[in-house]
């Protein structure tokens, strides 16, 4: 059986097991341990301890002097699989247009959705493919992938079993999410109704058949799709065992939080704008707010109010949104250092909301996230650093030096 020995480092995320989703100033709390030994066995971490406890050298060992070791981010929001990116929307943006105003002139997911049906299945595999590789090698350990660029059964259902041939190749956990109300395709503009009808009726019943989601999703938000009809995606995603993680209050407050509560989804992602209403009602719920401040980065808008939601109690996550319009990247590093930097976000808050929250928004906490004894061994190994706060300090820097995936080391990425 394969075993790594990782010595002379400082171990971050270290925690016994069963712990729960960490909530407001429990936040604050990453335990460290320095000076530092980690053995890892086969796909999971066998134990760990100071390096006056440190085993014998037997098998593949790393001398990580200078360095950390975390488990990998878990990544619960992202749209990986899409057929081409959008700078030329970028452009606009930078010329004054508004994301509204793009998708009222067919850009925006509705261009997404153009590009999509014009490539096939194979083609939109191997990109994905090559971009999921490259975020493994940035530290990502899980992930989860949204359809929503089909807009139609042909296309949504291309998408989805993109994503199931991606969880069958895939190092790393893949949770998807069935996001076919991300926008109106032209064809329904005038029929709302219908294509509601085509997403709940004819396309979740071969969904559910196939296997091709584990989550439901629905943007809702003015301009796309309501309260009422979030909570009707919401009623038939839970008849076929898909739980909500929904796309909410990016722009407006408009009832989606409540809603999401109401029918205990997983999680909200977005919380650009959100009210004390909404934030009591998540604060007596067990719904995970997932903020994604790459998205307001790239947009120019305003960010979630982090600290607010911290102090009212609620377990923060973090998410790269990693999607072709609005947030082209994946780098979960580069997602904490926003969230410090433009959210006020400690680090070890941060941290927090991108590892050990991160799995428990793709429920995967009892795996991924920490560093436990018998979970996974999916982490990865800094460059030498001074301190974790390094992380969001650096921001532009490339801070992963090796990675380990199912307890096998990945090729070496730097000197």
């Amino acid at each position: 059986m394969n075993e790594i020995l990782i010595k002379n480092t400082t171990l971050v995320q270290v925690r016994e097991p069963n712990i729960s989703i960490l909530k407001g100033e429990s936040l604050r709390k990453l335990p460290i341990l320095e000076n530092a030994w980690i053995r890892c066995q086969g796909d999971r971490i066998l134990d760990f301890g100071t390096m006056d406890s440190c085993p014998s050298d037997d098998g593949q060992v790393i001398d990580a002097k200078g360095r950390f070791v975390f488990p990998s981010w878990c990544d619960s929001h992202t749209h990986l699989v899409f057929a081409a990116y959008r700078e030329q929307e970028f452009v606009q943006r930078i010329s004054g247009m508004s994301y509204a105003e793009i998708a009222a002139k067919g850009g925006g997911i509705l261009n997404s959705a153009r590009r999509l049906r014009a490539m096939s299945e194979d083609e939109l595999f191997e990109a994905a493919h090559q971009r999921l590789e490259q975020l493994i090698k940035s530290g990502t350990g899980a992930i989860e992938i949204k359809s929503g660029y089909g807009l139609s059964a042909e296309g949504e259902l291309k998408m989805l079993r993109v994503i199931k041939r991606l969880k069958a190749v895939s190092p790393i956990p893949i949770k998807a999410s069935f996001l076919g109300a991300h926008a109106l395709p032209a064809a329904y503009k005038e029929d709302r109704k219908g294509y509601m009808d085509l997403l709940i009726n004819e396309l979740l019943p071969v969904i559910a058949e196939e296997q091709l989601a584990d989550y439901i999703d629905i943007f809702c938000e003015k301009g796309f799709f309501s309260v009422a009809e979030a909570e009707r995606m919401m009623e038939a995603g839970n008849k076929h065992g898909l739980r909500a993680k929904i796309h909410t209050n990016q722009f407006n407050s408009m009832g989606g939080i409540e809603a999401a509560v109401a029918h205990k989804a997983l999680s909200v992602d977005h919380l650009e704008v959100v009210n004390e209403a909404e934030i009591s009602a998540l604060a007596n719920s067990d719904v995970i707010p997932t903020l994604l401040p790459s998205a307001p980065f790239f947009l120019q808008d305003h960010y979630p109010p982090a600290r607010q939601l911290i102090e009212a109690g609620l377990p923060l996550c973090l998410a790269s949104d990693f999607n072709p319009g609005t947030s082209p990247s994946g780098k979960m590093a580069f997602v904490v250092a926003l969230a410090c930097i433009k959210m006020k976000m400690l680090p070890e808050e941060a941290i927090n909301a991108a590892t050990f929250n991160g799995a428990a928004a793709l429920e995967l906490e009892n795996d991924f996230g920490s560093i436990t004894k018998g979970k996974k061994a999916n982490l990865f190994i800094t460059k030498p650093m001074p301190s974790i706060a390094y992380i969001p300090y650096g921001f532009t820097e490339e801070i992963v030096d090796q990675v380990v995936i199912n307890g096998q080391l990945l090729s070496k990425l730097s000197v």
